[in-house]
């Protein structure tokens, strides 16, 4: 997992970190704070969670437990954290600058990573 947070996520985040502040630069206001944190959120959606399961199982050599199921824990994850993800999305992407977002999104990422793994305890 560290290899994949080190070299896919690492490419992964930054450009989509990038594409929201071309796509929200003429925004003002509470729609471009809105938007950004929106749009962040949506990023790491149930298919992202998904995606992240699946790798948990692929290194942990867990085949047998790779199948559709782990889109519903995904689903339900997603559900449950956005009260948590809209935050410090907002935080994130509002209050700290271009630079430091990775950076933030990493910390909070491997927190919410701990939350992934468990979710299949919690929603499974």
């Amino acid at each position: 997992m560290i290899f994949i947070g080190a070299s896919f996520y690492a490419f992964e985040i930054p450009n989509y970190f990038d594409w929201i502040v071309k796509k929200t630069q003429y925004l003002k206001g509470s729609k471009a704070t809105l938007t950004k944190t929106v749009l962040a959120i949506a990023y790491f959606n149930p298919l992202w969670i998904a995606r992240h399961l699946l790798f948990i199982k692929l290194f942990s050599g867990q085949f047998d437990k790779i199948g559709f199921n782990l889109i519903e824990i995904a689903f339900w994850s997603f559900l449950v954290n956005i009260p948590i993800s809209f935050i410090a999305n907002y935080i994130i992407q509002n209050r700290f600058k271009l630079k430091w977002r990775f950076l933030g999104s990493a910390v909070f990422s491997g927190i919410m990573a701990i939350y992934y793994a468990l979710s299949e305890i919690i929603f499974g």
